[in-house]
């Protein structure tokens, strides 16, 4: 993957949220999960083996193509 990829930013909204990455491949599958309490923050990316994030829980997600509140 390129380094000039861009970041994510996800901001916990509440206490409990997760954070999965997904891999890519033929079978999608969990690979990473990470748990935000509130107002906590994780910067992350896309990398050769991650191609999908999903967040469960209210978030507020930002990313070059704009920001999104799951709340």
């Amino acid at each position: 993957m390129d380094n000039k990829s861009d970041f994510f930013v996800i901001k916990a909204l509440e206490d409990g949220v997760n954070v999965i990455g997904l891999t890519r491949g033929t079978d999608t599958r969990f690979h990473h999960s990470e748990k935000l309490d509130k107002n906590e923050v994780m910067i992350a990316q896309f990398t050769e083996h991650t191609s999908a994030v999903k967040v469960r829980g209210k978030a507020i997600i930002q990313t070059s193509h704009g920001e999104i509140d799951n709340n």
